[in-house]
């Protein structure tokens, strides 16, 4: 990358950054105003995105390299930009535009700084993932996080106000973890330029490597909180389904963030050496309590709220196994599900207050009582033989069911796409490293469980949604509302029709992570752009 194109890897950052600044200057009552500036800066970024995607390097090295500053690492601040960074800064766009416009109907005019929020959560999810040192990506993360307060906290009710308490409370936590693993790994390796650190550890003292495991992992807890790793997932589920709409839609990245971060980390840091597979153990196992979890909180959960919330424990702990696994094949799938999951839990999060919007305070706990009872079915054969279902319920129950299937990984959607490349890939090569092969076959039937589980919760919901017999209201769904719905789930529509491309993409961007020295070579040669030569002192003398 040269030219104009090099200057586009600060973008992500810039753009939403000005944007959060100019908005702060608008006055709240010009909310059209102010709804205009975040769209068209969150169009830009979709836009950046899109070309980012495109030019970056590809599998021969990483030319994506921007020094902040222009001071060389590690001394100075680096921007890296590599297949998986490029990839989830496309996410984050594809996701910030639709929920941003169902936003518009009336999220955004509920609370003061909406917008404003919006493109600083933006800017710090961008940092995180394009950093390439742990001190920027503990202030990108902690910009993250104060954005984050305020909009859980957007809107009224009791519930959101104690949901959003109790998650300040674990993050605040967090970012005090962070600060002392961000400080062990310091003290003990001199450096915290993610390159350099990959250069320094397989060269270090016995005992300096042990404390620099240990701030690792202390690390990598900020991260398994974040990504919602069994047993510190316990504020994940009520604080997702007590948010707004729009910032639920949002928030579906920001697990990811974590899964990133220690996807990230593990491959460069911890592949080679006498570190080479450090806590592969701990995510693994983790991740099978998480994806137990997740199960059994999906079967259990009558609020659909509740059944999204844990749908991302399940996403994110099918992912952790994977990691812990550490295969490449399966690995190449388990990002093409990062990308399924993801679009698909942010569309089921806009869809759901749609949805609810048509039922009865107490028709879920009336359904379920008749359930219980055996009255269900007298009740649906003393309805009319002819029923008629509205346009609007129509188009609603077609995303619920789409939804559904990707959710379930049944086909031919992108979701079994994505789940048969991991366990073809389990059953065919098996695993690489720690792991036994009971512990594989264990995740294939916890996959395969897990699948089935989000069908039976998806189909009792839809049916007590769509077909029971208590009568609920036509819900008014706005255009600007059911289109972001529908973009969604066209792009997982795109992405099973281009899984080919795909997973050829996942293919290279993994074998690409898999090689540390390309990362470390294109960061210490980066090279510094030239500066402005002073005129001699005589120039003016001469002419």
């Amino acid at each position: 990358m040269n030219g104009w194109s090099h200057h586009l890897i600060v973008a992500p950052i810039l753009v939403p950054l000005v944007a959060s600044a100019v908005l702060l200057f608008v006055d709240e009552r010009r909310r059209v105003i102010k709804a205009m500036i975040s769209l068209l800066s969150t169009l830009a970024l979709t836009a950046i995105a899109i070309v980012l995607f495109k030019i970056e390097s590809g599998p021969n090295g990483f030319e994506g390299v921007y020094l902040v500053g222009n001071w060389s690492a590690p001394f100075g601040i680096a921007l890296v930009l590599d297949g998986l960074s490029a990839l989830m800064l496309l996410l984050t766009a594809l996701l910030a535009v639709p929920a941003l416009i169902f936003s518009l109907a009336r999220w955004h005019a509920v609370g003061a700084h909406f917008h404003s929020m919006v493109q600083l959560l933006l800017m710090g999810v961008n940092g995180a993932f394009l950093t390439g040192d742990l001190f920027n990506l503990f202030v990108f993360f902690e910009v993250m996080l104060a954005a984050s307060y305020g909009l859980l906290l957007h809107g009224t009710g009791p519930l959101r106000v104690k949901a959003g308490l109790h998650y300040i409370a674990v993050n605040l936590v967090a970012a005090l973890l962070f600060l002392i693993g961000v400080s062990l790994i310091y003290g003990t390796t001199g450096t915290l330029n993610m390159a350099d650190l990959a250069a320094r550890i397989p060269e270090m003292e016995p005992d300096r490597r042990m404390l620099m495991e240990a701030g690792a992992g202390i690390l990598g807890v900020v991260f398994l909180i974040k990504a919602g790793m069994w047993p510190l997932c316990f504020w994940l589920p009520t604080a997702y389904s007590a948010a707004s709409a729009p910032v639920a839609g949002l928030f579906a990245i920001m697990s990811k963030l974590g899964i990133y971060v220690i996807l990230r980390l593990t491959m460069l840091l911890f592949a080679e050496g006498p570190s080479a597979g450090f806590g592969a153990v701990v995510l693994l196992y983790g991740g099978m309590a998480t994806l137990i979890f997740g199960i059994i909180g999906v079967l259990a959960s009558q609020a659909l709220g509740r059944v999204a919330g844990f749908s991302v424990l399940v996403s994110s702990g099918t992912l952790l196994m994977v990691l812990g696994i550490n295969d490449g094949a399966v690995s190449s799938g388990a990002l093409l599900y990062l990308v399924s999951s993801t679009l698909t839990i942010s569309a089921f999060f806009l869809l759901i207050e749609l949805v609810e919007r048509g039922q009865d305070a107490g028709a879920n706990v009336l359904a379920v009582t008749m359930e219980a009872y055996g009255d269900a079915d007298e009740q649906i054969l003393d309805q009319e033989e002819g029923v008629t279902m509205p346009r609007t319920m129509a188009v609603l129950g077609i995303c619920f069911a789409a939804c559904g299937i990707l959710l379930s990984g049944l086909p031919p959607l992108s979701g079994f796409i994505a789940k048969f490349a991991m366990l073809s890939a389990m059953m065919g090569t098996g695993a690489i490293g720690v792991p036994p092969t009971a512990a594989v076959w264990t995740l294939i039937v916890l996959m395969i469980l897990s699948g089935i589980a989000a069908l039976v919760s998806m189909t009792r919901a839809g049916i007590r949604t769509f077909w029971s017999s208590i009568e609920g209201t036509v819900p008014r769904v706005l255009v600007i509302e059911i289109v972001p719905v529908l973009f969604l789930l066209s792009l997982t529509l795109a992405l099973t029709i281009q899984a080919g491309p795909a997973m050829q993409y996942m293919d290279t961007t993994i074998r690409t992570l898999s090689k540390p020295s390309n990362y470390i070579n294109a960061v210490r040669d980066a090279v510094r752009v030239p500066g402005y030569k002073t005129a001699p002192a005589n120039s003016a003398e001469g002419m």
